[in-house]
């Protein structure tokens, strides 16, 4: 069996290995050390969890040992697709470099510019960073890829599905041709393909295993649910995941939960929650200091169940997780790879369970296609006490389908008799008003005084006062009265 020791790696790189208890290299580490060491390009195709990382940071340390890195001008480049990866690359270099003397620089999103600017300035010997980090910095005038000696791109086919192939072609553009590259990838796309013959100079072919197959260290298998009705899918998925998780019992230390959608992550994360579970999500949409603090609380142990979309699924090295839940059929068959890598790592045992309803048989297909081979069937834990149910659905369909009463006329008199009873009542009881004449008490018409008795109108019969307004002007009849008047017209 090869040792670290025959790859002929540095004595302090070796120091480190055995202080962090590894022994024996990887299949994929033990083909990819010895010509990276000799300084020929790689190609390293193997399936996740297969320990990809330390094939590149151990050969990187040993070549860097020697030498200084100038300011601005990094020695050393690696580029990962999520800020998840990347740092946890450069955890890695920390941990293999705790003997040595070399530098380097974390560039990714959600980290302040200057902090950033000021690690460059200085001089670093491994700058790792997430493609887009990287071009912002270049395109600030703060960062020269002239003095790249060793690029690496991790997780090459993960890239691809997040749109990065572009920004990799112009990154390998801005650096020198006579640089040496080191190439992972757990698949091999046609594109992915396209990128290596072009960049690549006789690349050292590593594949240790057939592409886009699960370790056969990770028991599979696939639940099948029906849900009772579409509206309940949701929900009852969600009751077949807790039912799953307990159907585990204690073997399941610690799991992971992927969803397809960042909004299902959030809505499953809280109904775990909800039931006693100690869960958190992480996604793209939160803080990064947020996903770094739900990361490193699911490594410490603090935290049991992790739910994740795919920016998780990639590279992530959790040495112990036990269980990996699909809670959705992933779109693309690779990704089932990678989610259940999470598990089964290192030579350990690992168990990974999906959930298929009846909308996610085509994704199961193709899983199963790339596979070639079928996902077993397991049957489904959860069973909602149909009499329970059955019994609530007819009460609550009775209550709906039984007729309104119809009320008769009669009794709506009698009700509204009963109702105007006490209104009568306290109308009897009020004292009428003393100070309201009776009708028989009031003045007949022929006793009314005459109009006369009265008075005279104002300005009407008053002959001797002038009528307001008219002046000198004012015609004759204006000024008759009206018995006057009557007289006139009678005659």
């Amino acid at each position: 069996m090869t040792k670290f020791s025959d790859l002929k790696l540095d004595p302090k790189v070796l120091k480190a290995i055995d202080e962090a208890g590894y022994e024996s290299p990887t299949p994929i580490q033990a083909g990819a050390i010895p010509p990276a060491l000799e300084g020929k390009d790689v190609l390293g195709i193997a399936q996740t969890g297969t320990g990809k990382t330390a094939s590149f940071t151990l050969p990187m340390i040993t070549l860097l040992a020697k030498g200084r890195a100038r300011a601005r001008m990094p020695r050393s480049l690696v580029l990962a697709p999520t800020r998840e990866l990347a740092a946890q690359v450069a955890e890695n270099f920390d941990t293999y470099t705790k003997h040595m003397k070399l530098t380097k620089a974390l560039l990714i999103g959600g980290v302040s510019f200057k902090e950033q600017d000021a690690l460059i300035d200085r001089g670093v010997d491994v700058l790792i960073a997430t493609p887009g980090r990287l071009l912002d910095h270049f395109e600030r005038g703060k960062l020269l890829l002239t003095g790249v000696q060793i690029m690496v791109v991790d997780e090459a086919d993960r890239m691809l599905d997040m749109g990065f192939i572009p920004d990799i072609e112009r990154i390998f553009s801005l650096t020198p041709f006579t640089r040496q590259t080191l190439f992972f990838s757990a698949t091999m796309a046609p594109e992915i393909e396209r990128i290596t013959n072009t960049f690549l100079s006789s690349p050292a072919k590593i594949e240790v295993a057939r592409q886009s197959t699960a370790s056969e260290t990770i028991t599979q298998g696939v639940v099948k649910y029906t849900p009772s009705r579409k509206d309940r899918q949701a929900s009852e998925k969600r009751a077949v995941l807790r039912a799953l998780i307990d159907s585990e019992g204690e073997a399941c230390t610690n799991a992971i939960v992927f969803c397809n959608r960042k909004t299902d992550v959030d809505i499953v994360a809280k109904s775990l929650s909800k039931y006693g579970y100690n869960a958190a999500p992480i996604h793209g949409d939160l803080e990064q200091s947020k996903r770094m603090e739900v990361l490193q609380g699911f490594r410490d142990g603090k935290l049991r169940i992790l739910c994740a979309s795919d920016v998780a699924a990639r590279g992530l090295d959790i040495p112990n997780v036990s269980h990996v839940f699909n809670f959705d059929v992933p779109n693309h068959p690779e990704d089932y790879v990678h989610r259940i890598g999470r598990t089964g790592r290192a030579g350990r045992k690992g168990t990974a369970l999906t959930i298929c309803v009846p909308s996610d048989e085509k994704q199961l297909a193709a899983v199963e296609s790339l596979l070639k081979t079928e996902v077993p069937r397991v049957e489904s834990p959860y069973s909602p006490a149909p009499r329970k149910r059955k019994a609530a659905e007819e009460v609550e369909t009775a209550e709906e389908q039984q007729p309104k009463r119809t009320v008769s006329r009669g009794e709506r008199k009698s009700r509204s008799d009963r109702a105007e009873r006490p209104e009568r009542a306290e109308r009897a009881e009020r004292p009428e008003r003393a100070e309201r004449p009776e009708r028989s008490e009031r003045p007949e018409r022929s006793e009314r005084p005459e109009r006369s008795e009265r008075g005279p109108r104002r300005g009407r019969d008053r002959k001797d006062e002038p009528v307001l307004g008219m002046g000198d002007h004012m015609p004759s009849f204006m000024a008759q009265s009206f018995e006057e008047r009557r007289q006139s017209a009678s005659a």
